[in-house]
């Protein structure tokens, strides 16, 4: 027999699909609401949500006449995961070129390269990882010839074919051990590079008055005329004053997509984890004041704390980074996360280098270890709400996107879960998944396997030849 909540979920399915999604009011009752601002949870809790909005979230919320209803009486109402840093949607298979679009390695742009036409809403991570309860992620390409990677985006991990919440949000580049290899094979070949990238891009600026619209795209036979000068082939640089200078390291691409950063209308996402290389990357607001910088991985955040929230720089940092894994993460600990945010850095939950391409599902589990870390003599943990903030409110505000995702406080999409039990426990799994007030589907490759296999009848042929 189906339980209250079941039927009320499935009633809450057949009316959005009998009309437009949007035009539903939707509330969701008697829950544990926790809104994922970094409070406490709130037993008896109701979340109203409106054409694709949350309207209000908390005890004592009035449901509105006609809402559909839907009773989570024991069950846990939280914001959608928002994977802090991923690659989800743009590998299926790591090591098979053909499903993997994470680099690339043989192409002349570093970047320019925008992840968004990448993104596969259909791979099979989305899907699984959407049944987790993730409802949006953070995705970065990685590294190949260059420092720089390209420009990342922020995705719904909806069932449609339309994934991209926000394009170009970002730059990407690697300062560590990886960037060390990409610039020739030291640190101070690295950040000469980048230097050099930024005046390229400030020359190219200069010369051609690109910056004051958004990052370039790519030229089509049809539209050559229409494009910003640096996208044009070199025979129309004729000009006198606007020929690009002759010893450029970067395509007039790449540098017309390092204008935004510099001018600080696009983030810039750097991946170190050595102390000394996150003090180098602070220091680099001294020489380029509109920088907006925020700090990926920084395993060794936690002995300059102090120094990255004097700066103001947010980091979307890796929960389990607890050994020493390589020589830039020799002072890696679990209370990393917990000490930098008690020194007052912004701080949240990614997963680079954490199988990014599919696992994003796990930051609930890694959220729950940092309330079991903080138990532990000497450690530095969470509290249970300020572990909930790391995966759903704090990455959205790291990337500037915290009025749009990662809570239920008015006004913000309704990406909201319904979880059988405390979501950062072990074993909680989603119930109800809704993205901008969708209800999405919970089965995938994995439940489809599990489920056929579960109960399958013995017949005259082995297993492996009934299907």
């Amino acid at each position: 027999m189906k339980t209250a909540f079941a039927k009320g979920a499935a009633a809450l399915l057949l009316s959005l699909l009998a009309g437009a999604a949007g035009a539903q009011t939707v509330a969701i009752t008697g829950g544990t609401v926790a809104v994922g601002d970094g409070s406490e949870p709130i037993e008896g809790g109701t979340v109203v949500i409106r054409d694709g909005r949350i309207v209000a979230a908390g005890r004592g919320v009035a449901v509105p006449a006609g809402a559909q209803v839907v009773d989570a009486t024991g069950k846990w109402v939280t914001p959608g995961i928002v994977a802090g840093f991923s690659r989800l949607g743009l590998a299926e298979v790591d090591a098979v070129d053909g499903a993997n679009d994470v680099s690339a390695r043989n192409s002349p742009f570093s970047a320019a390269i925008d992840v968004a036409p990448a993104i596969n809403p259909k791979a099979l991570p989305i899907a699984v990882n959407r049944a987790g309860g993730v409802t949006r992620a953070i995705v970065a390409p990685s590294t190949a010839k260059s420092i720089f990677a390209g420009q990342g985006a922020v995705i719904d991990l909806g069932a449609d074919m339309n994934p991209i919440t926000r394009a170009r949000l970002f730059q990407f580049v690697e300062f560590g051990e990886d960037g060390t290899q990409a610039a020739g094979g030291s640190r101070a070949a690295a950040h000469v590079l980048f230097r050099n990238a930024l005046r390229e891009a400030a020359d190219l600026g200069r010369r051609t008055g690109v910056g004051a619209t958004a990052a370039p795209r790519a030229a089509t036979a049809n539209d050559q005329r229409s494009l910003p000068l640096e996208d044009q082939p070199d025979n129309t640089l004729t000009s006198a004053g606007r020929t690009r200078p002759s010893d450029v390291l970067l395509t007039r691409f790449d540098a017309a997509a390092l204008v935004p950063v510099l001018q600080g209308r696009q983030l810039l996402l750097v991946h170190v984890e050595r102390a000394s290389d996150i003090l180098q990357t602070l220091a680099l607001k001294r020489d380029f004041p509109s920088l907006r910088l925020v700090l990926v991985g920084a395993a060794e955040g936690w002995t300059v704390a102090k120094d990255i929230a004097a700066a103001g720089v947010p980091v979307i940092a890796s929960a389990l980074d607890d050994l020493p894994g390589s020589f830039e993460e020799l002072a890696s600990t679990q209370s990393n996360i917990g000490r930098m945010r008690a020194a007052g850095v912004k701080v949240s939950i990614g997963m680079i280098g954490d199988n990014d391409t599919r696992q994003a599902r796990q930051e609930p589990q890694y959220a729950g270890n940092l309330v079991a870390v903080g138990r532990l003599p000497g450690a530095t943990g969470l509290t249970w709400g300020q572990a909930l903030e790391a995966i759903t409110s704090a990455p959205a505000e790291a990337v500037g996107m915290g009025g749009e995702i990662g809570s239920l406080r008015p006004g913000r999409r309704a990406d909201v879960v319904v979880w059988d039990k405390d979501p950062l426990e072990n074993g909680a799994a989603p119930q109800l998944v809704l993205i901008d007030g969708i209800q999405q589907p919970l089965s995938n490759h994995q439940t489809r396997l599990r489920d056929r296999y579960r109960t399958l009848p013995e017949g005259p042929l082995p297993k492996a030849y009934d299907h």
